[in-house]
């Protein structure tokens, strides 16, 4: 089997005089016993040769089975391995980039000095402990999938034997207490509507109309509605990245898909057509960075959409000013949310005034995509056809999501049983035995 072990302070060849083995120029200086000649396995040294003996034996096991893994390739520190090998290998697009950053603030200042070899059972403990003391159990659980994802490319780099997130009993990734979807009342979604800007009416009724998430409303195009054939394509989303620059890319899961469009709602859509015209507006496709390559040009190359939902002077919409400007304006006036506070914001020597509203996710604009898939359930329509609508990965996606929204849930199975116990039992009619001829 390959490799053996070379005395560094003795000659390998005994004297021919004396027949004992001369001292190197190296007696006494490191350590004396270094373990060598297994492919691609780099050396080691040891105090006693009894220590590299072993190291060998270890070694040449786990070389055979495909599963070595040098100790000193996992001493280097998980910032280090995260900045240096981690990070410049992610191909994420801009939008999922951003949200990469929590690395940033939840990993590398409290694991970032840490050896990969040395995150285990108790230093993540730990950590998870200290981690939901700062972030709702939600976001820590999605600080603890970046974390598992490095450490698997850890593994995969040959820097550690197994992923310490998956390898221990006692460690648990965070699990947030599971929500139903909410939806909204026919009353609080024309409210919200009514508190709104008339040009951003239209906003709610693709929402609600059509269950459209916020990018794909704002990435809709005027060219995406077919009046005649009754559907609304969904091809693209409207997406910003971390440095604040606007692209189009496809939605979510990179699946287009189509969605039935109600007559009334083509009259409202019609409407708005006529009151505020489309704005032509061109972005790069995506990923906002400049092409370095005749391929990345092509992938990136700029197209060109008459946007149906614009600002009053005539721009594509910035999701995180619109939330902040007009729609939790709107909820605060249709009293769904409440006013906090007030926070003073200074633009050109000049102090603003502007109200802080109280924080809820489950009545941000995915809410009406809620309550589009609620109205379709409670209407009669089928699983399948609603999860195309909506664009899931499969109608499974939907029932997980959406089947408190069925009508009569639990109902009918309830209402047979009562059917079977309100008949009186039939007669016992002894059955003839397995053995019986």
């Amino acid at each position: 089997m390959a490799g053996y072990i070379e005395d560094r302070w003795l000659k390998k060849k005994p004297n021919k005089d004396t027949g004992k083995r001369e001292r190197t120029a190296l007696w006494g200086q490191g350590k004396r016993y270094r373990v060598k000649g297994i492919p691609g396995v780099r050396d080691r040294s040891f105090d006693t040769s009894e220590d590299a003996k072993q190291w060998l034996a270890n070694a040449q096991t786990d070389t055979t089975r495909g599963e070595f893994v040098d100790p000193r390739d996992g001493a280097i520190p998980l910032a280090q391995y995260i900045e240096k090998h981690w990070w410049p290998g992610r191909s994420d697009e801009p939008s999922t980039a951003a949200p990469m950053r929590k690395i940033w603030n939840h990993i590398i200042p409290f694991l970032g000095e840490t050896a990969l070899r040395d995150i285990d059972a108790a230093a993540l403990r730990i950590w998870t402990t200290q981690l939901l003391t700062r972030v709702e159990a939600s976001t820590a659980q999605v600080i603890w999938i970046h974390l598992s994802t490095i450490l698997e490319a850890a593994v995969d780099d040959g820097r550690l034997i197994k992923n310490p997130c998956k390898a221990h009993r006692t460690v648990k990734a965070p699990k947030p207490s599971k929500r139903r979807a909410k939806a909204w009342s026919r009353s609080t979604v024309d409210a919200v509507r009514a508190g709104l800007q008339d040009r951003y009416h239209i906003a709610v009724d693709l929402g609600v109309g059509l269950g459209l998430r916020q990018g794909e409303a704002f990435g809709l195009g005027e060219e995406n509605f077919d009046f005649d054939a009754g559907v609304v394509h969904i091809r693209r989303q409207l997406r910003w990245d971390s440095k604040g620059r606007p692209y189009f890319c496809l939605p979510k899961g990179g699946k287009t898909r189509e969605a039935p469009l109600s007559p009334n709602l083509a009259k409202r859509v019609q409407d708005h057509f006529r009151r505020f015209p489309s704005v032509t507006c061109t972005l790069p496709w995506r990923n906002p960075e400049s092409p370095t390559t005749e391929l990345e040009a092509r992938q990136r190359k700029p197209i060109t959409v008459r946007l149906v939902l614009t600002t009053s002077q005539g721009n594509r919409i910035n999701y995180a000013m619109w939330n902040k400007r007009s729609w939790r304006p709107a909820l605060a006036a249709a009293g769904v949310l409440k006013v906090i506070g007030e926070k003073a914001e200074t633009y050109g020597g000049r102090t603003r005034r502007h109200p802080v509203y109280e924080l809820s996710r489950a009545d941000m604009f995915h809410v009406l995509r809620h309550t589009y898939a609620s109205t379709q359930l409670e209407a009669g329509e089928s699983i399948v056809s609603l999860s195309e609508w909506l664009g899931h990965a499969s109608p499974q996606t939907t029932l997980n999501h959406y089947a408190h929204f069925m009508p009569e849930a639990g109902k009918r199975g309830i209402a047979a049983m009562d059917e079977w116990f309100g008949q009186d039992p039939q007669p016992n009619v002894p059955e003839k035995s397995l053995g019986a001829s």
